[in-house]
C-alpha cells in the first residue's frame, strides 16, 4: 500500500457520487481488498459528536460511511458503524445522524463504544496508560472516517482528532480536565491513540465542512474534497496546508514535530486535486496562544489572561449540556435559570462551547489574545 494521502474533488452528497470517488481513490491503494482481508471485522469510526442532522455537518455524513461500508462488505469484511458520543444518546445519535438507517439498509451493527480496556502503549508515547473501548482494540481493522472541521480547542479536528472518540463518553471530559490548557499536552494524547489503534485506512470527509466555531457551531461551508489516506497524520498535516491554515499554530503539528514523528521542513501538499486548485482560505477559530507560556504559569495564565466561556442568555434553551460535560464542575444553574461560572474552577477546556445545540456559549477574549491580536495589527 502506498504510504500517502490521496486527494479528489466530490461536489455533493449523492450515492453514485460518492461511490464513484472513494472506490477511484481506492484503486490507487490497491483497492479495498488489499486493505480489509476476508472474515475482518472492521470498526468504521464514524464523527458521531452529537445527535445532529447531516446538513448541519457536525457528523460525518452518512452516504461517505454508506460507501465505506459497501467497499468493506465487497472485500469480504465485516464492518459495523460505532462511536462514542459524550453527551447525547447513543440512539438518538444513530438515528439523527442517518447511521442507524445505513445500518439497517446494509444489515450491519450500529454500537456505541463501551467497555473502556487500556490501550497497548506504543514506543515513545507520552502517556502511559490511555483505556479506549474495547471494541476499538478488539476489532481487526480499523477505517477511521472523520468530518472535516474546525475545532475551538485544537484548531482542526481531521484524522487524529477523530480517534479521540473512541475513549469512551464521559472520559473524554476528564481527560480535558487533566491536561487543562496545554493544547500540545491534548495533542500528544491523540498522537498516542493513533498510534495505538493504528487505522488501516482513513477516508475524510471533506465534501460539505464547517468553519468557524467548531466542531459543533461553526458554519457548514462547501469543500468539495474526498480524501483517503494510510497514515492520519499526514492526512491532517495536507488538509491543514490545503486550507490554508498556519501549520505552525496548529497543535497536533508542534507536538508531532517535537516527537521527532515528523520533519519540520516536510512539503504537504494535496496529491490527487487538479493543478492550481485553490481553496479559499478556512475561517479557524480564534485560540489564546498559551502554549508561549511554561507550564508552570497556566494558573496565572488561565485566570488573568485567558478567553472565558460566557452564557449568551437569549440563545440558552436550559438544556443543561454544558453543566452535564463541565470536567471541572465550574458550571451550575441559577434559580433564574441561567447559568453561573466558577472562572477559578473553569480550565478553558471549551467542552461547554463544543456541546452546546444553540451556540450559547461564547468566549470573552483574554487579555493575552487581545494583546496579541494587536501586536499583529
Amino acid at each position: 500500500m502506498v504510504s500517502e494521502s490521496i486527494f479528489t474533488q466530490c461536489g455533493k452528497y449523492s450515492r453514485n457520487e460518492v461511490e464513484n470517488a472513494l472506490a477511484s481513490l481506492l484503486e490507487r491503494f490497491g483497492g479495498m481488498k488489499s486493505i480489509v482481508s476476508r472474515g475482518d471485522n472492521v470498526l468504521l469510526k464514524a464523527n458521531m459528536l452529537s445527535a445532529s442532522a447531516p446538513d448541519e455537518c457536525v457528523t460525518t455524513h452518512p452516504e461517505v460511511v454508506r460507501a465505506a461500508a459497501v467497499q468493506t462488505i465487497e472485500a469480504g469484511g465485516k464492518p459495523f458503524i460505532a462511536d462514542s458520543p459524550g453527551i447525547d444518546r447513543f440512539s438518538d445519535v444513530a438515528r439523527k445522524t442517518g447511521m442507524e438507517e445505513v445500518a439497517r439498509e446494509l444489515n450491519i451493527p450500529c454500537v456505541e463504544l463501551d467497555d473502556p480496556i487500556a490501550l497497548p502503549v506504543a514506543e515513545g508515547n507520552v502517556f502511559q496508560r490511555v483505556e479506549v473501548s474495547r471494541r476499538a482494540v478488539e476489532a481487526d481493522k480499523i477505517i477511521n472516517i472523520p468530518k472535516l472541521k474546525t475545532h475551538a480547542q485544537m484548531m482542526l479536528t481531521l484524522g487524529v482528532k477523530n480517534l479521540f472518540g473512541t475513549v469512551v463518553s464521559q472520559r473524554k471530559a476528564q481527560w480535558h480536565y487533566n491536561v487543562g490548557l496545554r493544547r500540545e499536552t491534548f495533542a500528544d494524547l491523540h498522537l498516542d491513540i493513533a498510534r495505538g489503534l493504528a487505522p488501516c485506512l482513513t477516508i475524510l470527509d471533506g465534501i460539505r465542512g464547517m468553519e468557524g466555531r467548531g466542531p459543533s457551531n461553526g458554519k457548514p461551508r462547501d469543500f468539495g474534497v474526498l480524501a483517503v489516506s494510510s497514515d492520519p497524520l499526514d492526512l491532517d498535516f495536507r488538509v491543514c496546508t490545503l486550507l490554508g491554515a498556519p501549520l505552525e499554530e496548529f497543535p497536533l503539528y508542534r507536538a508531532a514535530v517535537g516527537r521527532g514523528l515528523v520533519a519540520k521542513d516536510a512539503r504537504w501538499d494535496a496529491a490527487g486535486l487538479p493543478e492550481g486548485t485553490i481553496i479559499p482560505p478556512i475561517e479557524l477559530p480564534k485560540l489564546d496562544a498559551l502554549h508561549l507560556l511554561p507550564p508552570f504559569l497556566d494558573r496565572f495564565g488561565k485566570r488573568f489572561l485567558a478567553s472565558r466561556p460566557v452564557q449568551e442568555k437569549k440563545k440558552c434553551i436550559r438544556c443543561g449540556k454544558c453543566i452535564e460535560i463541565c470536567p471541572a464542575d465550574a458550571m451550575k444553574p441559577t434559580r433564574a435559570g441561567d447559568i453561573e461560572i466558577d472562572y477559578d474552577k473553569c480550565i478553558r477546556c471549551y467542552c461547554c462551547q463544543e456541546v452546546c445545540p444553540a451556540d450559547a456559549v461564547r468566549f470573552s477574549k483574554g487579555l493575552l489574545l487581545r494583546t496579541l491580536e494587536c501586536i499583529r495589527r
